[in-house]
C-alpha cells in the first residue's frame, strides 16, 4: 500500500469552505454571567496574591492594574455572538476571496525565506501558515485598527472579574498575560486584541502566547506583533506539538462519489482507509483511484448532497486544532492553497454563485459608503464592517434575506440607485 502523499497535486486540489467564527471552547451561544459580589476595586486587591503565587511582581501587578477599567462591553459581544448566520458557500466567497488571495500572494513571495525556515524546523506547508495568517488577522492588515483590537487587560480583567461561570479561565489567561509582561516579552499596552483576549498575527490567547511561542527572530523576547516571525513559528511549533501535525502531508482533497451514493456516509467522523472508500466507487475529482492507499480518511459533504465531497486526512484535524471547527479549518487550508495557486473546488455549492471580484467588491463598498451605509474602507476586503452595511442596505431596500451578503443583484441594486 501507498500513502496518500503520492496522489497528484489534481487530486488533492480542493477549494474549501468557511467557517463559523473562530470561537472559544465553553464559550458558544452561551451569554456571560457578568456577576461578582465584589466591587471591581476590592477584587484587584484580592487578585494580588493570586499573581504573586505565579512569581509575578508588584510592580508588574501595579504596572497593569494602575487607572484599569474593566471593559464591560466584553459581555454584551459574547451575547451577540454569532451576528451574521452564513453558507457555507457565502462563507467561502467572503474569506477566500480576490483581496486575500493577492494579498496572501505577496506575502508569500516577500516572507519567502521565512516561511522556508518554518517548513525546514517545523516541517509545516507554508501553505497552511499563510492561510491561518491570512484568516486570523488579514496578514496583519488589522492588527492597528481600533475597530478590531483593543487592549486585552481591561477584556480580560472584566472576564476574570465578572464571569462566574468561566472564572477560572480567564483569571488562568489573565495570569499568564501577567507572566508575559513581567518576563518583558510586551509593555502593557503593546497588548492588543480582540474582546476575548486573542493577541498578534495569528491570534494567541496569552496561554498559547506563553506556553508555545517561539522567539524566531532572536530579539531575546516572544512577541506576535512587528515581524511575523515568531507569530508564524509559534503557531507551527502548536501545530505540531498540539496538533500532531505530519511534515510532507496533505490536509485532504475533493473527491468524486459514484451514482446512488449512501450520503450517510459523509459524516465527518467514520474513518476508513482511502482503499476502502475506493470500495465504496470513491475517487479523486479526477478520477484517479484510491485503492493503493491505506490513509485513514474522513467523508465530508460540507454543503450537503449534491455538492463538493471532502475526503480528510489526518493534517485538516491537526490544522483545526487550533480552532475546533471543520469549517474554519477548511477554510485555512483552501485559502492557503488557492494562494499557492490551486483552483476553487470544481464540483458547485448547492445553490451558489460566483463571488464578486475585487473590483466588484469594492465597487460596492464605495457605493455603500456613498450613500451613508459606511463599510469601514474600500479596499475589497469583505470584514464586519462591510457585512453590517450590506444588511443595511438589505433592509432598506427590501431585499431579502437581509443577511449581510453581497451577491450579484445586490450590486445591481446599488448600480440602480434602489
Amino acid at each position: 500500500m501507498q500513502d496518500a502523499g503520492s496522489i497528484t497535486r489534481r487530486g488533492f486540489g480542493l477549494a474549501a469552505l468557511g467557517a463559523a467564527l473562530a470561537t472559544l471552547p465553553g464559550l458558544e451561544g452561551t451569554a456571560l454571567a457578568q456577576s461578582n459580589a465584589k466591587p471591581f476595586a476590592a477584587w484587584v486587591q484580592q487578585f494580588r496574591s493570586r499573581a504573586r503565587e505565579r512569581g509575578i511582581s508588584d510592580a508588574t501587578y501595579d504596572a497593569v492594574f494602575r487607572g484599569l477599567s474593566p471593559d464591560s462591553s466584553v459581555f454584551a459581544q459574547d451575547r451577540a455572538q454569532p451576528e451574521f448566520t452564513e453558507l457555507p458557500w457565502q462563507y467561502l466567497n467572503r474569506r477566500v476571496s480576490d483581496w486575500r488571495i493577492a494579498t496572501g500572494q505577496q506575502r508569500a513571495k516577500q516572507y519567502a525565506p521565512l516561511l522556508t525556515r518554518i517548513e525546514n524546523e517545523f516541517g509545516v506547508d507554508r501553505r497552511v501558515m499563510l492561510g491561518y495568517w491570512g484568516m486570523e488577522s488579514a496578514f496583519g492588515d488589522v492588527l492597528n485598527n481600533p475597530d478590531h483590537m483593543k487592549p486585552i487587560f481591561p477584556a480580560l480583567a472584566a472576564l476574570a472579574w465578572g464571569d462566574a461561570r468561566r472564572r477560572k479561565y480567564w483569571e488562568t489567561e489573565l495570569l499568564n498575560a501577567l507572566v508575559i509582561v513581567e518576563r518583558g516579552w510586551a509593555k502593557p499596552k503593546e497588548m492588543t486584541g480582540s474582546w476575548a483576549g486573542a493577541m498578534g498575527h495569528t491570534q494567541w490567547m496569552p496561554e498559547v502566547w506563553l506556553n508555545m511561542g517561539v522567539d524566531f527572530d532572536g530579539d531575546g523576547r516572544i512577541f506576535p506583533f512587528g515581524r511575523p516571525d515568531d507569530a508564524l513559528a509559534g503557531t507551527a511549533n502548536y501545530l505540531v506539538k498540539r496538533g500532531k501535525y505530519r511534515r510532507g502531508e496533505p490536509w485532504g482533497f475533493e473527491a468524486k462519489l459514484p451514482a446512488g451514493f449512501n450520503a450517510s456516509l459523509a459524516d465527518n467522523k467514520t474513518r476508513r482507509p482511502l482503499s476502502q472508500w475506493a470500495d465504496m466507487g470513491v475517487t479523486t475529482i479526477d478520477g484517479q483511484s484510491l485503492s493503493k492507499y491505506d490513509d485513514q480518511a474522513r467523508l465530508w459533504l460540507p454543503g450537503g448532497p449534491g455538492g463538493p465531497a471532502l475526503l480528510l486526512l489526518h493534517n485538516f484535524y491537526a490544522v483545526r486544532s487550533y480552532n475546533p471547527s471543520s469549517n474554519y479549518a477548511l477554510a485555512v487550508v483552501h485559502l492557503g492553497d488557492r494562494i499557492m495557486g490551486e483552483g476553487a473546488f470544481e464540483t458547485p455549492w448547492p445553490g451558489g454563485e460566483r463571488a464578486l471580484t475585487l473590483s466588484e467588491v469594492q465597487e460596492v463598498q464605495k457605493r455603500l459608503t456613498a450613500v451613508g451605509f459606511d463599510t469601514g474602507g474600500t479596499d475589497g476586503r469583505v470584514g464586519a464592517g462591510t457585512m453590517r452595511a450590506v444588511r443595511a442596505f438589505q433592509e432598506k431596500a427590501g431585499i431579502t434575506p437581509a443577511d449581510g451578503y453581497a451577491p450579484i443583484p445586490v450590486l445591481n441594486a446599488l448600480r440602480q440607485g434602489r
